[in-house]
């Protein structure tokens, strides 16, 4: 998948290099050994026992290797909630920012075998016993069900929390545990993103920040929802006093933000993202869902498909970028009350779907073939595109914090 930032401007000359007050972050793949220990369920799913016996232990996390210290950090989290991974963003006192990663997937193992779990252990695989089952958790989940041609499960669907999934709840708190760790005080503060309200699939927006706003007040932490695309604003348009236009391409959804000088004037999702991309491919070339993603995740080019399997997702990259624009001329043609920009804006787009070679320029032709009814001085990628979320919500945290 390729990485490189992009840059297309519209009749302008090109723009300076961001300056950011927070400095981009180091992102790290979240790996077993940065745990926070054995964690508990929630209490509506699974109540945790006391001192149970072997036979009947109640559920907890396994990590097979010792925790690391917790490092000394600003106080202030930021938190990307997404469908496909889940990011966490913290500052050190030296100013650096640290982006750590998980996939948001996990594959259920049988549990009876207690040479499964030694196994795990010994691998140093990352997994959950709860109840009376094994889940191996984030990407060793993905990687092992792609090398057994099996599907990964997911806690999350189209953005939100997942209503088919009875284990979601729980799943979420070990994945979180995992990637936050212990709050650097009680109460930190911590920003997660959400989704701004779908156009074209009805979604309980506050059944879903309720139940992951409580995840993190169980963790110790004091959440604060934003906007996802509001928070591509946050990190990526500083330099141009937070006015512009925010994508982010998630694996469930898409989300845009259109704001003006920090305020939201116009904020959307679509149900449709990598994930939808992943099950059209899968479905027309009669191949699993993870290969397609294993495909979609590749060195593709959307400029230079190379296999029949790359033009099938060339085909379905097209369309969504299309379905995304036109959705966002006409929610802006229909907006009220919408601020006089004086200037052309940039639009910037961010997330992993966003990371395959040739996304900008696809998505430059097909915002120039709409006629947008607001000037556009071009379009570029976010400079790290996949912690672009959770940086954001780290600045609005940061914010907050010296505001309060």
């Amino acid at each position: 998948m390729s990485s490189d930032r992009k840059n297309i401007r519209f009749g302008q000359p090109a723009e300076p290099a961001a300056t950011a007050t927070i400095p981009r972050p180091y992102v790290q793949q979240h790996s077993n050994g940065n745990g926070t220990g054995n964690g508990s369920p929630e209490p509506a799913v699974a109540p945790a026992a006391e001192a149970a016996p072997a036979a009947a232990a109640p559920a907890q996390v396994i990590i097979p290797a010792t925790p690391a210290p917790v490092p000394q950090v600003r106080l202030g989290r930021g938190l990307d909630v997404g469908t496909a991974n889940l990011l966490s963003a913290v500052q050190g006192l030296d100013g650096s920012v640290t982006v750590k990663r998980e996939r948001n997937a996990f594959l259920e193992i049988p549990a009876t075998a207690s040479a499964n779990r030694d196994l795990l252990t010994k691998l140093g695989v990352p997994y959950v016993q709860h109840r009376d089952k094994l889940f191996v958790l984030g990407d060793m989940s993905f990687d092992l069900a792609n090398m057994f041609g099996t599907e990964v499960r997911r806690p999350m669907q189209d953005g939100f929390l997942s209503p088919a999934e009875r284990d979601a709840i729980p799943i979420m708190r070990y994945i979180l545990e995992r990637l936050l760790g212990p709050p650097a005080v009680q109460g930190e503060s911590v920003h997660f993103c959400v989704p701004a309200e779908s156009i074209d699939k009805e979604n309980d927006t506050v059944y879903h920040e309720g139940i992951v706003g409580g995840i993190l007040r169980k963790l110790g932490y004091t959440p604060t929802a934003i906007n996802e695309g509001h928070a591509v604003i946050y990190s990526e348009l500083g330099d141009h006093d937070y006015t512009g236009i925010g994508v982010s391409c998630g694996g469930g959804m898409f989300n845009v933000c259109v704001a003006y000088k920090t305020i939201p004037a116009v904020t959307f999702s679509v149900a449709r993202g990598g994930d939808w991309i992943d099950q059209h491919v899968s479905k027309v070339m009669g191949i699993p869902r993870t290969r397609a993603t294993a495909i979609k995740e590749s060195n593709v080019n959307l400029l230079d498909p190379q296999t029949r399997e790359e033009e099938a997702v060339v085909l379905y990259y097209r369309n969504l970028i299309s379905y995304v624009l036109r959705n966002l001329k006409q929610r802006f043609e229909l907006a009220r009350d919408i601020p006089q920009f004086t200037e052309p804006v940039e639009v910037v787009v961010s997330g992993g779907t966003s990371m395959v070679g040739g996304f900008v320029e696809v998505f430059a032709e097909e915002l120039l073939k709409i006629d947008f009814p607001l000037p556009i001085a071009g379009v570029r990628g976010a400079e790290d595109p996949l912690a672009s979320v959770a940086r954001g919500s780290l600045i609005a945290a940061a914010l907050a914090n010296d505001g309060s």
